[in-house]
C-alpha cells in the first residue's frame, strides 16, 4: 500500500476531520456536498485505496465487482452497515468498518422527544403559534394529547440505543418492555427496571408506545409487517429512529389513514430520501411526525464519528486489524 493511501470521502465532513485526513492521507474530499452519482462511486472504488461512503451510498456487489486492485478497505461514515454487502467484500478481500457506540446518546435523545412529539402533539402545537390567525387563547379542551407517564413502551432491538431509550424514558415514569434477539442479563434488566418479551407478536398487542431500534438486516427487514402492525392497539404509537426498511411503510400509512392506531413519528423511511406520498398527506393532517433523518445530526456526533473513521484507517494502513471491523458473521 502506499505510504500515503488514496482516501476517497463520499460527503462533506466536519472542518476538523476533513483537516485531518488531509494531514494524514491523500484525502479526496467532497468540498460541494453533492451525493455520489452511480458513475462518480464507480470511478471511486476504482481509484481509491480507502472509500469513506455514507449510508446514502449504495456499495453493492455490482459496484465491488468493479472496484480496482488498490482498494482494500470501506470506512464507513456510519454506525448501520445495510448500505454495504459486507459479503461481497470480505469475499474480495475488502475490509469494511464502521462508527459504533458514538451516536447512541443522541439518537436516543432524538427517540425521546419523538416519543413524547406524537402523544404530545408538539410539533403540530408547533405550527400553530406563527399562524396568528389559528391561535385565540387556552382552552380546556383544545389540542388534548395523551399522557406517556404510566404507559407502557415496547422497545424493540435492546442494544446500546434501545439501552439508552429505557434510561430515558423511565424518568419519564413509563413502563419498560422489550423484544430482541437475546434477551439481557438478568442485572441489566434489574437496573432498567424492563420486562423481557420472547415474543414480538405478545409484546406489540399489550404495549401504548412502540420504539424501533434495531438495525436492518436481512433478518429485520418488514419486522414490523402488516400483520403485526394490526397487533397494535387502537390508542398505540410508534417511533422509528432506526431504519425505514424495518417497517411495512406502507401498511403503516394505511393503519394511519383508517385510525386504527393513535400514530407515528419517524425519523427515518424505506426509501430515503423519497418519503411515502401518503406520509406526507397524512402529516399535513398532523397524524404522523415526520423528522429528516435528524437522529445522530449533532455536531458532537459528527466529529465522533469521523475520529473513528481515521483511527479504522490509520490502525489498517499500519497493518494492524481495525477496531470497528465488520464481519458477515456479525450481519
Amino acid at each position: 500500500m502506499k505510504k500515503r493511501p488514496l482516501v476517497v470521502v463520499t460527503r462533506r465532513l466536519p472542518d476538523v476531520i476533513e483537516t485531518r485526513m488531509r494531514e494524514l492521507f491523500d484525502a479526496r474530499l467532497n468540498h460541494d456536498d453533492r451525493a455520489f452519482t452511480s458513475e462518480d462511486l464507480v470511478q471511486a472504488v476504482r481509484e481509491a485505496d480507502v472509500l469513506v461512503p455514507t449510508v446514502t451510498d449504495r456499495i453493492d456487489a455490482a459496484l465491488l465487482a468493479q472496484a480496482g486492485e488498490n482498494l482494500r478497505l470501506i470506512a464507513n461514515f456510519g454506525n448501520g452497515v445495510d448500505n454495504i454487502d459486507v459479503q461481497t467484500a470480505n469475499n474480495r478481500g475488502i475490509t469494511v468498518t464502521n462508527t459504533p457506540g458514538v451516536l447512541t446518546e443522541d439518537t436516543a435523545d432524538m427517540t425521546m422527544g419523538l416519543i413524547l412529539a406524537g402523544p404530545r402533539r408538539i410539533t403540530e402545537g408547533a405550527r400553530v403559534v406563527p399562524d396568528e390567525h389559528e391561535w385565540t387563547g387556552w382552552s380546556p379542551m383544545w389540542m388534548l394529547g395523551r399522557r406517556i407517564w404510566g404507559k407502557r413502551l415496547g422497545i424493540v432491538g435492546m442494544g446500546r440505543i434501545g439501552q439508552a431509550v429505557a434510561r430515558r424514558a423511565r424518568a419519564f415514569g413509563l413502563s419498560i418492555h422489550y423484544h430482541n434477539r437475546r434477551r439481557l442479563p438478568a442485572t441489566v434488566e434489574d437496573q432498567l427496571e424492563a420486562t423481557y418479551w420472547e415474543s414480538l407478536d405478545q409484546m406489540l398487542a399489550r404495549m401504548d408506545i412502540i420504539s424501533v431500534n434495531c438495525p436492518h438486516t436481512p433478518a429485520t427487514y418488514h419486522l414490523l409487517s402488516a400483520r403485526r402492525l394490526k397487533l397494535l392497539k387502537r390508542d398505540a404509537y410508534v417511533v422509528n429512529t432506526a431504519r425505514g426498511e424495518v417497517v411495512d411503510e406502507t401498511a403503516l400509512a394505511r393503519m394511519l389513514e383508517a385510525n386504527e392506531i393513535a400514530g407515528a413519528a419517524l425519523d427515518v423511511f424505506e426509501n430515503e430520501p423519497a418519503v411515502n406520498p401518503k406520509l406526507v398527506k397524512l402529516a399535513r393532517q398532523n397524524k404522523v411526525v415526520l423528522l429528516p433523518h435528524l437522529g445522530s445530526a449533532t455536531i458532537e456526533g459528527r466529529i465522533d464519528m469521523g475520529e473513528k473513521v481515521i483511527v479504522n484507517i490509520k490502525t489498517f494502513m499500519d497493518g494492524h486489524r481495525p477496531p470497528d471491523r465488520v464481519l458477515p458473521s456479525m450481519l
